[in-house]
């Protein structure tokens, strides 16, 4: 007997028809991306996935958190025998030593002799006959058995699951511009167009010297969160400060956010366009802050020329929260270092502006050659 990792894909992988051929190369490409340096076995028993190695503990953590796995079991695998079956699921059994219990087989063999049924009932026999107190329930128990007969037979109880990120292969869906600031909002917008298979870069505005090194470094830190999920990152910094003085400068101080804004969008899309990705995510919900209107994203969406998702729309400040705990990032997103949007918020923004006064207060600047020179000045990281 050995223990291995059972791998569980989401489900709506299955439903890919002809494409499931590929997402499943993507997932297995993937694993072996994330196992890297690694001593392990990757097999595969009648369409079960499954990984053998020693430290088997360190493989499961790493692999729990690739983008399309539902959820990994650790299984104890033996030949298919049912003394070896009833012996291994009796072991099990006292390990947790529940109040009630149920066996679930799946046969996907069909040349092992007994149907489901039959391997059921007669696991559950033979704990009975072996145990003092032990009572089936097969409605709600407190302890599920489950036996998978295939080549070999896994067995293995419901107390030995993980839960993983689930979604789809990281990769398979296109690319996406984040647009990362130091908040709890973007890396969990990052996270989610992963979660869905969408390859992740990212740009960050810095504002020095009024943004220090230590919220340049905050943001960095972020992105190697969000790369722990997709594997590499690259990381684009653009210097912003010369376009917040001239908006500074030259427009209304109520128009400053949302200008600045739709110069964010500006930079993003250009930078998209000259590494051929295809859209641009940000971290926005409606309604949360000014520039958050409806008539503020209608404005800011006015500049982008590819389309910009919005994961977290409809979220709301806790939701988003508690995301951001779940993936690792809300510790370093509430340390005190402030980005170029709170450092230049205006007393009073506006919250409903509409597209041709800022267009005309726009035309006061040098759109294009102040979107040239801060990409000009672009720091790239790969992380």
């Amino acid at each position: 007997m050995r223990k291995l990792i059972l791998i569980k894909y989401a489900s709506e992988i299955f439903l890919k028809g002809l494409n499931r051929n590929k997402f499943e190369k993507k997932l297995k490409d993937n694993i072996r991306n994330v196992l890297k340096g690694m001593e392990y076995e990757f097999f595969i028993d009648q369409n079960r996935w499954f990984i053998y190695g020693e430290n088997i503990d360190e493989l499961a953590n790493r692999v729990k958190g690739v983008f399309g796995i539902k959820e990994i079991c650790i299984v104890n695998e033996i030949e298919a025998n049912m003394d070896l079956i009833k012996e291994t699921a009796l072991n099990l059994y006292n390990e947790v030593n529940p109040i009630d219990f149920k066996i679930e087989t799946n046969r996907a063999n069909k040349d092992f002799p007994l149907k489901s049924i039959d391997v059921s009932r007669e696991v559950g026999a033979y704990i009975l006959q072996n145990t003092e107190n032990a009572k089936v329930n097969v409605v709600k128990p407190q302890c599920k058995i489950i036996v998978e007969i295939r080549k070999k037979a896994y067995v293995y109880t419901e107390y030995n699951k993980i839960n993983a990120v689930g979604g789809l292969p990281y990769g398979m869906n296109g690319s996406t511009m984040l647009m990362l600031s130091g908040g709890i909002d973007s890396p969990v917008a990052g996270y989610m167009m992963a979660r869905r298979g969408v390859e992740l870069s990212c740009v960050y505005y810095h504002s020095h010297p009024y943004t220090s090194e230590r919220a340049k470094d905050k943001v960095i830190d972020l992105a190697k969160i969000l790369s722990s999920y997709t594997g590499k990152i690259k990381m684009y910094v653009i210097p912003f400060t010369e376009i917040q003085m001239e908006i500074m400068e030259k427009c209304r101080e109520d128009e400053l956010t949302i200008i600045m804004r739709r110069f964010m969008m500006h930079v993003a899309c250009k930078l998209a366009d000259k590494y051929d990705i295809n859209s641009v995510t940000t971290g926005e919900s409606i309604g949360q802050v000014a520039s958050q209107t409806m008539e503020g994203l209608i404005v800011s969406n006015d500049a982008a020329d590819r389309p910009v998702f919005r994961p977290l729309i409809a979220f709301d400040k806790n939701d988003i929260m508690d995301i951001s705990r779940e993936i690792g990032t809300y510790e370093t997103s509430i340390l005190p270092y402030e980005d170029c949007c709170t450092i230049f918020t205006p007393k009073h923004p506006k919250t409903k502006p509409r597209l041709k006064e800022i267009l005309n207060s726009e035309a006061k600047l040098d759109v294009n050659a102040l979107i040239d020179r801060a990409i000009e000045g672009v720091e790239e990281y790969n992380l």
